[in-house]
């Protein structure tokens, strides 16, 4: 006879918390509700019966991993009997379940988990969030795009990384900090300049696969960050521009 726990002893030993959740919660979506009392109190038992010699440790981990899936949104409330400890896997938790390709969607909604700029809060994480990643990108970069047309105050004619060398330039720029190291005004050009030719215009042109959620959320978030630097330049010009 033997018994054997939700997950196999050496893998809880050796997996980071976040693979050891998955391969939990791989066990529990096999049942319509799942207890963390009752998956605690079963492992120890085989544990025990198995005589492995940490099962503190193995218990610890495996509680670790249940928090990880509750803190994710993964396993919820029960339906019906809500004031209990009985859970059950959330739509989210039994997609995971059913398909480890849904991980990178989870890490990549974590990426964006703070809050955005005010527009790409309005026009970007409602398409991320459908899972349209090209167009997230493309729309986080062309609100970078406007937003810097406008806070120069230059004309629709200018567009793209012309737009950007020409509001950031080094010398004269509307939107250079006069008062910065000449290298670090390049840079900064640089840095808008680059984001928009490598993330904006190539979907402008041809189709561009953004098959990984993560990578998608770190475009917008570089995106947020361009535009973090963009209203402390604007702030800037017009602090100089006050009589």
């Amino acid at each position: 006879m033997s018994m054997s726990g939700p997950v196999e002893p050496e893998l809880i030993r050796q997996l980071p918390t976040a693979e050891l959740a998955l391969h939990l919660l791989t066990t529990l979506a096999k049942g319509r509700t799942v207890n963390a009392n009752s998956t605690l109190r079963g492992a120890e038992q085989a544990f025990v019966y198995n005589r492995e010699p940490d099962v503190d440790l193995l218990l610890g981990r495996l509680s670790d991993a249940w928090a990880w899936l509750e803190s994710r949104g993964l396993i919820g409330p029960a339906i019906r009997d809500t004031g209990s400890a009985w859970r059950r896997l959330t739509a989210a938790g039994q997609e995971l379940a059913q398909d480890a390709a849904a991980l990178p969607k989870l890490w990549g909604g974590e990426r964006l988990a703070g809050a955005l700029d005010p527009v790409l809060e309005d026009k970007v994480r409602p398409i991320f969030n459908l899972g349209d990643y090209e167009t997230a990108c493309f729309a986080a970069m062309k609100a970078v795009e406007v937003e810097v047309r406008r806070a120069a105050g230059l004309g629709d004619s200018v567009i793209g990384v012309a737009l950007m060398r020409e509001a950031f330039k080094r010398d004269g720029g509307p939107l250079a900090d006069s008062e910065a190291d000449p290298g670090e005004r390049v840079a900064l050009m640089e840095l808008f300049a680059g984001s928009i030719g490598a993330f904006k215009n190539p979907s402008s042109h041809r189709t561009v696969h953004f098959d990984d959620p993560v990578e998608a959320a770190e475009v917008v978030q570089l995106a947020n960050l361009l535009l973090r630097l963009l209203r402390r330049a604007e702030a800037r010009r017009q602090t100089q521009e006050e009589p």
